[in-house]
Order: structure tokens, then sequence, then C-alpha cells
């Protein structure tokens, strides 16, 4: 399988920036410091006018926990439809029900009013219990990938947990790396034999993506790994 790069974006310019680097994917989405929430209607359409590689748009209505209200899975639904609308490549979401399992109700509405296109569950799968059953109950909805740290707040934390739902689940859904991923570390996290990697590729204290450290991720996710 190819290793490719998803790069979390919070402006036009580190999306430019990260498809003048090789990034494989853009995750669009706005506010760093809160993790990403959904895009403005604006926004979405100016990275589509601009932006030649995949586009896929976060789906999260607010920061915060990923217990949804009625009101805010409709504004969800709305986004979704959106964005099928204007040709987005692909969406990312996550709901959580109130015992922090993955609401398969919600989810599977989600998906349904989302399709063709591809969509990600949302790392929100890292919040609850049991990862690896989450993983299970997002395989049987139908997700195409999964955005996890292995249930750890980073990656490399979260390294043996990643290796398993690599070995158990990777046949049946991507599994994407996510959780403080960059060139210095992203050798240890390939080395879980996962394929797809998540970084926002951000190295200063402003919420730009960084062109010299995308190229440096995409060297290190191509090079073979030395065990």
């Amino acid at each position: 399988m190819k290793n490719s790069l998803e790069i979390a974006c919070f402006n036009l310019q580190s999306c430019l920036t990260a498809q003048k680097a090789g990034a494989d994917r853009l995750e669009l989405c706005l506010y760093y410091e809160s993790g990403g929430i959904t895009p403005s209607d604006a926004f979405i359409l100016d990275v589509r006018k601009n932006i030649s590689i995949p586009v896929y748009v976060i789906i999260r209505p607010r920061a915060g926990n990923f217990i949804y209200s009625p009101n805010e899975i409709e504004q969800m639904k709305r986004t979704i439809l959106f964005c099928k609308e204007n040709k987005i490549d692909g969406v990312v979401f996550g709901v959580l029900t109130h015992n922090v399992e993955v609401d398969v109700k919600t989810c599977a509405e989600l998906l349904a009013l989302a399709r063709p296109m591809p969509v990600t569950f949302h790392r929100a799968v890292d919040y609850t219990e049991d990862v690896f059953a989450s993983v299970e109950t997002i395989i049987g909805l139908g997700f195409d990938k999964v955005l996890t740290s292995g249930g750890s707040s980073t990656a490399v934390g979260g390294l043996e947990r990643l290796t398993k739902l690599q070995e158990k689940y990777g046949q049946k859904i991507k599994i994407i790396t996510v959780g403080n991923i960059r060139s210095h570390n992203i050798k240890k996290i390939k080395a879980t034999g996962c394929f797809e990697f998540h970084s926002s590729a951000i190295i200063t204290q402003d919420a730009n993506a960084d062109e010299n450290e995308i190229r440096k991720m995409k060297e290190e996710i191509s090079a073979k790994v030395n065990l």
C-alpha cells in the first residue's frame, strides 16, 4: 500500500503550502488551538477553487466533546450536504453517545447523507473506553478511514495499540495515525505498519503549516524502515 501524508490546514496559505510541499491530502479546519472545527462555507469554496489535491472537510460544529445536540447534528448535516454539492473530496466526523461510545444511529444517518463521498471517523474514537471495540463498530458502519492515536493523546504514546490496530483491522479500514506527528518522530510511527499519517506540520507559534517540515515528513515516510 502507498504511504500518504494528510495535512490539517487552518488557513488558505497552509493549504497552498501543503500542496506545494507534496502533501497527499488536506483536512480543512478552523481554530488550531481548539483541535479544529468546521470551516465556513466561504473558506471551503475558496480552498476548492485554489487546491487540486484531495480536500476533506472536518464536520465538527464546536470544540469540546463529541456528544452533540439535535441542533448541532442538523448543522453537521447541512455542512455535509454543502460539501457534497460543491464536490469536496471527503468529510471527517465522529459522534459519541452519553456513554462515550460510538453513536451508531447518528453516524449511520450522517454516513448515508455523505455518500458517495469517502468518510473518515474523527479521532473521537480515542475518547472511547475501548478503542478496539470502537474501531470494530466503525468498520461495521462502513467508514473508509479512522483517525486515531491508539487511544493515547499522541501517536508516539499509542505505538503499541496502533501496531495492533493495523495488524487486526488494517485490511478492513484505513488507519490514519495522528497526534503530534512531526518529522523527528514519524519514522517511529511508520514502524507500526500503518500507511497513512496526519499532521498539521506546524512548528512555530502561528497556525501555518511549514513547507520544509512537510517535505521532511514525506521523505521519512518514503524511506525504508530499518528495524
